[in-house]
């Protein structure tokens, strides 16, 4: 009595339920036209200069630069961070530590021909001894900006200003948009 070999019969099941497609699971012999697309576009790369600058009584007198380089899409954050770590004795015998310095955080976006952007920027830094009074623990001075807009390449847009609450300084956050690619 010969028996049936079941191989070639479970071989061509195997090669017709792999040719039909799932529901949720996309077949790997169709193409994905918005995935065409997307990789066919070229990547745009910009580059974002951020000025901070210091103003008293209405004169600049100090600013600060800071640059970094953003693919739209590719990064859902892109950070600069500079500074110190420094301790601070929270209890008796305690230490612990805090960042002190400048972060900023962008978030870039291209929509057709706009260029849309958001920004936090924080500058801390200790206060001069002499801003300190009496006081034996140091003061933490902050500065804070969140601010979302669309940008213009190659023209300084201002995200914001602050005015300094103990002096007359006035400190302006701007970002000047590049195409590089």
């Amino acid at each position: 009595m010969l028996k049936k070999n079941p191989i070639p019969s479970l071989a061509l099941a195997v090669l017709f339920l792999g040719s039909m497609p799932f529901p949720g699971i996309p077949a790997l012999a169709q193409d994905n036209p918005a995935k065409a697309s997307e990789e066919a576009k070229p990547v745009s790369v910009y580059r974002l200069d951020f000025a901070l600058n210091e103003s008293d009584d209405g004169k600049r007198i100090n600013s600060r630069h800071y640059s970094m380089n953003v693919a739209p899409g590719y990064s859902t954050s892109n950070e600069i961070k500079i500074g110190s770590r420094v301790p601070i004795e929270a209890k008796q015998g305690e230490m612990q530590y805090i960042d002190v310095g400048t972060n900023i955080w962008a978030r870039f976006a291209e929509r057709g021909e706009a260029l849309q952007m958001e920004v936090r920027a924080e500058l801390s830094n200790i206060a001069n001894p002499e801003q300190e009074g009496h006081m034996s623990a140091p003061i933490l001075r902050q500065l804070k900006i969140s601010a979302s807009t669309v940008a213009t390449p190659g023209k300084p847009t201002v995200l914001g200003v602050v005015d300094d609450p103990n002096s007359k300084h006035q400190f302006e956050l701007e970002v000047t948009v590049t195409r590089i690619r």
